[in-house]
């Protein structure tokens, strides 16, 4: 099963329900464990990132505090908060489509990671044989974004 794949098809999702077209999946000894796409839209709540949607997922069907022994695939390149939250989920390894110039937290802005003082540090690992179909999904929906506005 192609994890990334799963991702992008809860990206779809995300997008059809107004969000920003973001997905991700936790993934434990080859299966997937957990789903999660944005809901900040959808339920009116800025924390609702699909990593957050997914670890919060993973952790109640785990019932585990600490998802070491998983990996999480996003279609982009987590924020600082999301970041911060995959630490303290001890996971593993992440990897990621599209880097996020502009709110990326890994490899772009924040950097959180960079700094010793993080009690965990994930594998990072882009994904570049996705970026473009990552950023092409993003620059669509804020383009069909700011053409409803203008009505």
């Amino acid at each position: 099963m192609n994890f990334m794949n799963q991702a992008f098809l809860l990206a779809k999702k995300a997008q059809s329900h107004g969000d920003v077209p973001i997905g991700a999946v936790i993934v434990r000894d080859g299966k997937i464990v957990a789903r999660g796409e944005n809901c900040v839209q959808k339920s009116k709540n800025p924390t609702l990132h699909a990593e957050i949607v997914a670890i919060n997922k993973a952790c109640k069907k785990l019932n585990a505090k600490f998802l070491d022994r998983c990996d999480l695939y996003v279609t982009l390149e987590p924020c600082a908060m999301c970041a911060t939250a995959i630490s303290f989920a001890r996971i593993k390894n992440i990897y990621f489509a599209a880097t996020d110039e502009k709110g990326g937290g890994i490899t772009s802005n924040a950097k959180i990671f960079e700094s010793d003082k993080h009690l965990w540090k994930p594998n990072v690992i882009q994904m570049p044989e996705y970026a473009e179909e990552s950023a092409k999904m993003l620059k669509d929906f804020f383009k069909q974004q700011r053409k409803h506005k203008g009505n």
